[in-house]
């Protein structure tokens, strides 16, 4: 289905948003509630990754296919390396089998653990043969995607002698990694993060009952915040439920959009978006990214659409997710106007006042592309295609968008 957003303006310069929870912190707590069934959790995501995920836990078949979930993909392959006695399959689409395991099955593999390629070495699809894993102590390059990481942390609180794990090199997405420390940490699971060295221990062999509230969503966030750096000074927006020292990376859009003019104030398990002031379009914006790399499309398509040039880098691991995000941005951006230039771990916008109408942009099966374009909205008209796609982690997007004054025909 494609949409089209007609030129628009925000109706209420106090608009109010509930966000569902976050994408990264469900599918992390719906882990530990499958390995650990004491646990309960409030507002989980409704995306359809962490629906997908809470699937896939609850499946007796020995076929799971998880789609699209790149999460999911690496999170449950080291979940079944350690149910005993179950033997499954783990495939996923077309893009899902061109999305590398490699480094983390040879991970779980000298941990113990006995996984098989079906199809190509190195991809999805996976045969894993649960078994009781006894040794704790594996290596990883530091700079590889943090889900890797996090998926082994996670594991390893069922493991009797948790896991020592060294990363080799200059870590990345280190807010990602201490989410899920602090996660464990929740749920009484001991760990240190010192240097390059993370230790997890063992649970405790009987969990106590406990609920916990997932946070909403900072990714999901990051769109209103584009939305308020392109709305009138004095425009309002806020969202539920955040916090200000939120576990979550992305919530460093706090300070990044000051550039853009939104100041944020917290009050009531909420936040409040205020465009601020007015920001020079000749000033250049630069973030090394390395530690949020999800909010790069919003950010670039914030400064095309304020006139202003940005260079973005830390985004080396944008390669491998839905699609090659850094060659994405620069095809649709080039497509309404702009002037991109990228590496294989940057992204360079020149500066440019044209933003041409009613342009098709192209979503490539990649929720966040389609989410990060629809700010332009209040720019001029445009047109997303395949607009579902934001069901994987936010499936009312387009209606909250209309509840604030969005003009979309579908």
């Amino acid at each position: 289905m494609n949409i089209t957003l007609q030129k628009s303006q925000i109706a209420n310069r106090q608009s109010k948003i509930t966000v569902t929870g976050s994408k990264s912190e469900s599918n992390r707590l719906l882990l530990l509630k499958a390995l650990f069934p004491t646990i309960t959790l409030d507002n989980v995501s409704n995306s359809d990754d962490s629906c997908l995920m809470t699937d896939a836990l609850k499946s007796t078949s020995n076929l799971v296919d998880i789609h699209h979930a790149g999460t999911a993909m690496r999170f449950l392959t080291a979940y079944f390396s350690v149910q005993e006695g179950r033997e499954v399959t783990l495939t996923g689409s077309k893009r899902m089998k061109e999305r590398p395991i490699k480094i983390l099955v040879e991970a779980l593999q000298e941990l113990g653990a006995e996984i098989e390629y079906v199809e190509n070495s190195g991809f999805p699809p996976i045969k894993i043969t649960g078994k009781k894993l006894t040794k704790n102590k594996v290596s990883l390059q530091a700079n590889v995607s943090s889900q890797y990481i996090s998926a082994l942390l996670l594991m390893a609180s069922k493991l009797e002698n948790g896991i020592e794990l060294t990363l080799e090199g200059e870590i990345t997405s280190v807010p990602y990694i201490k989410m899920t420390l602090a996660l464990l940490d929740e749920i009484g699971v001991e760990s240190t993060f010192i240097g390059n060295t993370i230790t997890v221990k063992p649970a405790a062999s009987t969990q106590q009952p406990r609920t916990l509230t997932v946070e909403s969503d900072w990714s999901s966030a990051s769109y209103y915040f584009s939305i308020a750096a392109l709305c009138e000074v004095g425009t309002e927006i806020t969202l539920s439920s955040y916090k200000e020292n939120s576990l979550q990376g992305d919530s460093v859009l706090v300070e990044i959009y000051k550039s853009f003019g939104v100041e944020t104030t917290f009050e009531n398990n909420a936040m409040t978006l205020v465009k601020a002031v007015n920001v020079n379009p000749e000033s250049i914006i630069e973030f090394d990214l390395a530690n949020a790399p999800d909010i790069a499309q919003t950010i670039a398509v914030t400064c095309f659409a304020l006139g202003m040039a940005c260079n973005l880098t830390g985004l080396h691991t944008l390669k491998i997710k839905e699609t090659d995000r850094l060659v994405a941005l620069k095809t649709e951006i080039e497509k309404l106007g702009g002037q991109v230039n990228i590496t294989d771990k940057s992204l360079h916008l020149l500066r440019s006042t044209v933003i041409k109408e009613y342009v098709p942009i192209g979503t490539y099966n990649d929720h966040r592309m389609a989410m990060a374009f629809a700010p332009l909205a209040l720019k001029t008209p445009i047109v997303i295609e395949d607009a579902e796609v934001v069901s994987k982690s936010y499936p009312t997007f387009w209606d909250d968008l209309e509840s604030i004054g969005f003009k979309i025909t579908k």
